[in-house]
């Protein structure tokens, strides 16, 4: 059987150890990355795929006429077709759970840096503020405690779970949003609720159809002015346009986005080329620290392993 990886570096840059993932098959062909116009000829003899970000849509499933398995390098399967997969007996497992430590600190890192305005001090002391102050503390910037403030959790699956137990740590009181087709249920608000009563929004959920600019225009301004938005979920779920305005017009006090609707940001970005202190903007790389990726390789090896003695695991298509 001959497998074959479509996007490495998207995963490893050589810091993680593949051995075990390598040793599941007699044949492996890794490629660095993969473009659109080489996906069909890499995977056509492959019996099993693992992809990261390679959109993989009908006419390329159909064309690798040995697939049996597809793994996706991920959680979220929105570069798949999946129908088209299930259709045709290919099997299709995903990975969850790997990146829950990483995106939870990650979120709080841009949440305290925010909350506690270290952007504002550090520049004060770079400036040489600090240096001149007449006491011993520069008191230029109001800090307030996460203690007591309204986390409102958008998206309660194993991530938002995850930092909804660490807000209630720092002493947070937790708010949780109701799927606007949802029954209602216990422990959960409406999404006007959240925004109205969080002093922080915290995103996690997939983007899908429904929630596309989940978070636009009106849903900001619905927030507290001194609220803070947390986005480690997906770009394309808040209104990039309506987030920059609320910024730069002071409707809330803040944002942290680690994801952008087009990544890279190859066509430019609105809020990319705006500057503003409060506005902290990282590269998708909630997930990446080396132990999720390492957990990530070593998920895709036991999916792999299963599968092959006929006992798959994290199946999206069976």
């Amino acid at each position: 059987m001959r497998g074959v990886f479509l996007d490495v570096d998207t995963i490893d840059l050589g810091d993680l150890d593949l051995g075990s993932l390598f040793a599941t098959l007699p044949e492996w062909t890794p490629y660095p990355r993969t473009t659109a116009a080489e996906v069909k000829r890499r995977i056509r003899d492959a019996d099993v795929v693992i992809s990261n970000k390679v959109l993989l849509d009908r006419d390329t499933l159909l064309a690798a006429e040995n697939l049996k398995l597809l793994c996706i390098a991920a959680t979220g399967t929105n570069n798949i077709d999946i129908d088209t997969a299930c259709a045709n007996n290919i099997s299709v497992c995903n990975v969850t759970g790997y990146a829950t430590a990483s995106v939870v600190e990650h979120v709080f890192a841009q949440l305290l840096i925010l909350n506690r305005r270290l952007y504002a001090y550090r520049d004060a002391v770079a400036q040489g503020r600090w240096q001149q102050a007449g006491v011993f503390c520069l008191l230029d910037f109001p800090i307030r405690e996460l203690n007591g403030l309204k986390l409102g959790i958008i998206g309660y699956g194993e991530l938002g779970r995850a930092v909804a137990r660490m807000g209630e740590a720092f002493g947070m009181h937790v708010l949780v949003a109701e799927r606007a087709d949802a029954t209602p249920r216990p422990g959960r608000v409406p999404l006007k609720i959240l925004l109205t009563e969080s002093h922080v929004v915290s995103l996690h959920c997939p983007l899908t159809d429904a929630t596309r600019n989940l978070i636009g225009a009106a849903e900001i301004g619905l927030m507290r002015r001194d609220a803070l938005l947390i986005n480690t979920a997906r770009g394309g779920i808040v209104d990039e346009g309506a987030l920059l305005h609320a910024l730069q017009t002071g409707r809330i006090a803040g944002a942290a986005m680690d994801v952008l609707s087009e990544e890279p940001p190859r066509h430019g970005n609105p809020l990319l080329e705006a500057s503003m202190p409060n506005l902290v903007i990282t590269p998708h790389i909630a997930w990446a620290s080396i132990n999720s990726r390492q957990r990530l390789i070593d998920e895709i090896t036991r999916n792999i392993q299963a599968w092959l003695a006929g006992s798959a695991r994290n199946l999206v298509c069976p």
